[in-house]
C-alpha cells in the first residue's frame, strides 16, 4: 500500500514539477506549422486559431477541444502566414497571403470574415495588389473604441531577390467598415531592405494599439529594430522611425536542428487603464551573447516611443542555451505581460521544451515555467514555421506552439489561467527548491524560497516507495528562503538512490538524492 501511494506521490510531484498545466493537441492533421491563436475579449470560452497553410480551429469550451477545418477562397486562395482577429461583435477575421487562380502566388494579402463562429466565410477582400511585387508576413490590430482594424506587412519587389535593385519595405493599411474595403498601402519605413529574406531585409511589423488610438509598429532590418507611430489613425507617420535595439547579430539566425529561426520583433501597448497604462513594449530574440546562446529581449518605453528603457533579459537561466521563437500578450484586464517561447536550458542537445514567461511589474521581474509536457527532438529538415503565438484576457492564458518529432508535425496549446498561474510557483522550480552536495555521503542540506507562509513537511523515500525519514512535519516557515540540514548517517541512509519529497499546502515536489 506504500509503495502504491509512493508511486501515486511520485507521479503527482513529477507532474507539478515538469508539466504544471494539461496540454492539449489542437491537430496534427495536414502538417500544422507556424500557429496564430486569439481569443475572445466578450467570451474567453470561444478560441479561434489556424496553422500553415489553411487550417482553422475553433473551441468553445476554452481550448479543451478543438474542430478542425480548411479555409478556402475560389478568388484569393489561401497560401499561409495566418494572422488572426476577432472584433467586438465577435466575428472572426482570418488574415493570409494569396494564391490566387488569376494573378502570382503571394500578389496581396488576404483578409476573410466569418460572422458565424467559422461555420463560413466570405471568400474575401484584399490589400497590396501592386502589380509583379510580393506580399509578406502580415499582421492585424483592432482597435477596440472604434472598430477600424489596421495591418503592417513587408512588400518585396521580388521576393528571393539578390538583385541590390530589388527593395522591400514596410506598409500600412486600415480598414474602417469591418474589413469590407481598405485604405491606399502607405509605406512608413524610411531605410529600406534587400529582398533576400535574411538580416537585411525589413521584416515583423506587429501593430498596437495606443489608449488614445495611436498606431505603434517596429520591425527588424538592416538598421536595426526601428519604431514608428501614428496618432491620427494612420494618415501620417515619423518621417524619422525611431531606433529601439541595434539587434547586433540580425534577425536571421541558426539554431540547431530547426529548418531556420528568426527574432522579429512583436510590438504590444498597455490599455489595460492600470499602473502600467499606455507603456510600448518590443519582444524579440537574438544572438549577441553568442551563436550557442539565443536569448528573449525586451525593451520598453513609456513616453510614445520617444525614449526606450534598458534592454531586460526574459529568460532567467545561466547562460549558453537556446531560447527562440518568442510571442508576447498582454491581458488588457490587468496589464500583466506573458511570454512563450521554446527552450533549452535543461538539455545539452536539441531537446526543446516549451516555456511561459510572466510579469506582473510591467517588465521589471519574470517568472519562467515550463508549460510543455515533454521535451521534443525536432529535425532540419520539415519546415517548422517562423513564430508562435499567445493570447490573454481576463485571466486566461493560451498559448499555441508547433512541435516536431520523428518528422511529425502537431500544434498544441496549454490551459493556463493566471489565478493557477500565480499560485503555482510558490518555489522557484529551477533554482530554489534544491538538495547539495548531491551525492552526498555525510551532510546534505535542502533549500527552498517560499513566496509566503507555508507549513512545510520533508520525507525521505527509497526506490521502493518506503518511508525511510521524515526531517520535517507540518512545520511553519515564512516568506524567504530557507536552509533544512540533512543529517545523513543520523538516519541510517546507505549508499543508494533516495528521493526526497518537499510538501508545502496543497504542493508536493520530490527530487532525486544519491548517498555515497
Amino acid at each position: 500500500m506504500r509503495s502504491i501511494l509512493f508511486t501515486l506521490l511520485f507521479t503527482f510531484s513529477i507532474t507539478q514539477l515538469y508539466s504544471q498545466f494539461t496540454n492539449v493537441m489542437i491537430s496534427d492533421i495536414n502538417t500544422p506549422n507556424e500557429p496564430s491563436i486569439v481569443i475572445d475579449p466578450n467570451n474567453t470560452d470561444l478560441l479561434f486559431a489556424a496553422t500553415n497553410t489553411n487550417n482553422y480551429y475553433i473551441s468553445t469550451d476554452s481550448g479543451e477541444t478543438w474542430s478542425e477545418n480548411i479555409l478556402s477562397s475560389a478568388s484569393y486562395g489561401v497560401w499561409g502566414d495566418p494572422a488572426l482577429l476577432i472584433d467586438n461583435d465577435s466575428n472572426l477575421y482570418y488574415f493570409h497571403l494569396s494564391n490566387p487562380p488569376t494573378g502570382s502566388w503571394i500578389d496581396r494579402i488576404v483578409c476573410q470574415k466569418s460572422t458565424d463562429t467559422g461555420s463560413s466565410w466570405n471568400d474575401g477582400t484584399f490589400f497590396g495588389l501592386n502589380g509583379s511585387k510580393d506580399q509578406d508576413k502580415e499582421w492585424p490590430a483592432i482597435d477596440r473604441n472604434n472598430g477600424n482594424i489596421y495591418v503592417t506587412w513587408t512588400e518585396f519587389d521580388a521576393y528571393g531577390s539578390t538583385d541590390p535593385s530589388d527593395k522591400s519595405r514596410i506598409l500600412f493599411t486600415k480598414s474602417t467598415d469591418s474589413g469590407n474595403n481598405w485604405s491606399t498601402p502607405i509605406k512608413i519605413n524610411k531605410i529600406d531592405g534587400n529582398c533576400i529574406d535574411e538580416d537585411d531585409t525589413v521584416e515583423g511589423a506587429v501593430p498596437a494599439v495606443g489608449p488614445n488610438g495611436e498606431i505603434y509598429t517596429a520591425w527588424s532590418g538592416p538598421s536595426g529594430i526601428r519604431f514608428n507611430r501614428s496618432t491620427d489613425y494612420g494618415t501620417t507617420w515619423l518621417t524619422d522611425p525611431i531606433l529601439v535595439d541595434l539587434q547586433p547579430t540580425g534577425w536571421d539566425y541558426g539554431i540547431p536542428d530547426i529548418y531556420r529561426a528568426n527574432g522579429l520583433p512583436i510590438t504590444l501597448c498597455d490599455i489595460s487603464g492600470g499602473e502600467h497604462d499606455g507603456t510600448i513594449y518590443v519582444n524579440w530574440s537574438d544572438q549577441r551573447n553568442g551563436v550557442d546562446d539565443t536569448d528573449i529581449w525586451l525593451r520598453k518605453s513609456t513616453d510614445g516611443g520617444n525614449t526606450w528603457g534598458d534592454l531586460i533579459r526574459v529568460n532567467d537561466d545561466s547562460a549558453g542555451k537556446h531560447q527562440f521563437f518568442t510571442w508576447m500578450a498582454i491581458d488588457q484586464t490587468s496589464g500583466y505581460l506573458y511570454f512563450v517561447f521554446y527552450d533549452r536550458r535543461n538539455y545539452s542537445n536539441s531537446l526543446t521544451d516549451v516555456y511561459l514567461a510572466y510579469s506582473t511589474d510591467g517588465g521589471e521581474s519574470f517568472t519562467n515555467l515550463k508549460i510543455s509536457e515533454t521535451p521534443f527532438f525536432p529535425s532540419a529538415g520539415p519546415f517548422f514555421g517562423d513564430y508562435n503565438n499567445i493570447t490573454a484576457h481576463n485571466g486566461v492564458i493560451r498559448p499555441i506552439w508547433t512541435r516536431l518529432e520523428s518528422g511529425q508535425l502537431s500544434v498544441w496549446t496549454a490551459l493556463i489561467d493566471a489565478s493557477t498561474l500565480l499560485s503555482v510557483n510558490k518555489f522557484d522550480l529551477n533554482t530554489d527548491f534544491n538538495i547539495y552536495p548531491n551525492p552526498s555521503a555525510d551532510k546534505a542540506y535542502i533549500s527552498f524560497k517560499l513566496k509566503k507562509t507555508s507549513d512545510i513537511s520533508i520525507v525521505i523515500y527509497d526506490t521502493t516507495g518506503k518511508e525511510v525519514a521524515t526531517i520535517l512535519q507540518e512545520e511553519s516557515y515564512g516568506y524567504g528562503k530557507h536552509i533544512i540540514e540533512i543529517p545523513v548517517k543520523k538516519y541510517g541512509l546507505k549508499k543508494g538512490i533516495y528521493f526526497y519529497s518537499l510538501q508545502s499546502d496543497d504542493k508536493v515536489l520530490t527530487k532525486k538524492l544519491i548517498i555515497r
